[in-house]
């Protein structure tokens, strides 16, 4: 199994995540995960911490020579910012400072509950580390995981499809189409005409200091028949999909495939038939089975169908305005309009990433449930002998 655990503040030193369970042999480099971590970054609508931070992550274990050993990777990822904040946020008892403790929470964040759980009068003490700056370290184990997922010919890509209710059009574009496309766009969108419309919409609502949600898709494709079971819970690949969007940051909904649109509809449209062609298996497809179709989104009873998995994530807009919210201080109980802390206008192309890592994660973590090995040799091996057996099905 792959898990992992991160830690870290908004402003300490460095953000940490440690991965365990990843094969030995599988050829991994900081350059491979920085790509990913840029790309969280950037996208139309960020803000000035996006100035300052470079993100870069340094590789402290698990690797050696580029290639996994089997021992737990350690990955970090350094704070450029805390060389601001040294004091404000240090471990040392000697920096104690009362006169900077935050005491007015802000609507919609972590603050006021977060303080209230844990017994905390300094907000500080709760807004760094729910703050999405921790995403960061979830981006570099997600690197990790897609690189695992592509030496078994399965590639994870993320989307914004939608912000402030103005959708991306698909308009028949195969996913390799999409992939180009989204990979030359301020917003990771595939379609122009909608991003234009998008950024128009961003910029009204910074000039108004307000800010904007949007939706996020994440497509896999190249996954077989058989990831995830039907007979517990908590085995179901949609369910552990499901959890694993829904721990970000801002998110608010997520679906899969058609989602809440097959309530709305009889079932005749929304389930996707089954067709059968041998020639299938001539290609090199890993089953004769297949669907004209999709609305399931590549999972039926918790199990992968050998569709693409489609996964949409409603993220809503961040909760820190610079024409701020009523709230109520901690200690005096007064009103007073919402504490300003830097903030993006619009992170909806840097939750796509973010949705992206901790899909590709989930996938990893199910091949490797059924699949698993101590060595990568070992994992292709069990999972060529699979894709026969399909074949054959």
């Amino acid at each position: 199994m792959l898990r992992y655990l991160t830690a870290g503040e908004s402003h300490g030193p460095q953000l940490t995540a440690i991965v365990e369970g990843v094969p030995a042999g599988l050829k991994l480099s900081e350059d491979m995960i920085n790509k990913d971590l840029s790309r969280r970054q950037e996208g139309y609508g960020r803000g000035g911490r996006m100035k300052i931070e470079r993100d870069e992550v340094q590789i402290l274990s698990g690797v050696r020579w580029g290639e996994t050993i089997g021992s737990p990777v350690t990955l970090v990822v350094r704070n450029r910012d805390w060389l601001n904040w040294e004091e404000k946020m240090s471990p040392h008892e000697r920096h104690r400072d009362e006169t900077i403790r935050v005491t007015r929470s802000r609507p919609g964040h972590a603050d006021l509950p977060g303080a209230m759980k844990y017994n905390q009068r300094d907000v500080r003490n709760i807004l760094e580390r729910s703050s999405a700056r921790e995403t960061a370290a979830r981006v570099a184990v997600g690197a990790v995981a897609k690189a695992f997922l592509a030496s078994v010919g399965i590639e994870v890509t993320g989307f914004v499809s939608e912000v402030g209710g103005i959708k991306a059009d698909r308009q028949g574009l195969s996913l390799e189409r999409m992939r180009e496309r989204a990979a030359g766009s301020e917003l990771f969108t595939f379609d122009p005409e909608a991003e234009e419309l998008m950024k128009r919409y961003i910029d009204g609502a910074k000039d108004a200091g307000d800010t904007v949600g949007g939706v996020v898709e994440v497509v896999v494709s190249g996954v077989p028949v058989g990831l995830g079971s039907h007979v517990q819970w908590d085995r179901k690949l949609d369910a552990r999909l499901a959890m694993a969007v829904m721990s970000i940051q801002a998110i608010k909904g997520v679906e899969i495939g058609m989602g809440f649109e097959a309530a709305r509809r009889p079932g005749s449209q929304v389930h996707d038939e089954i067709y059968y062609d041998s020639a299938r298996i001539a290609r090199g497809e890993s089953s004769g089975f297949f669907r004209k179709t999709n609305n399931a989104g590549g999972i039926e009873g918790g199990i992968s169908n050998g569709e693409e998995i489609v996964v949409r994530a409603a993220m809503k807009p961040i909760p820190t305005l610079y024409k701020p919210l009523q709230s109520v201080d901690l200690l005096t109980k007064e009103p007073f309009e919402a504490t300003v802390e830097r903030s993006d206008c619009c992170a909806v192309p840097a939750a796509a990433v973010v949705a992206e890592s901790v899909v590709a994660v989930e996938i990893a973590n199910a091949v490797l449930e059924k699949f698993g090995g101590d060595s990568m040799a070992e994992v292709r091996r069990n999972y060529e002998s699979y894709l026969e057996y399909l074949r054959a099905f």
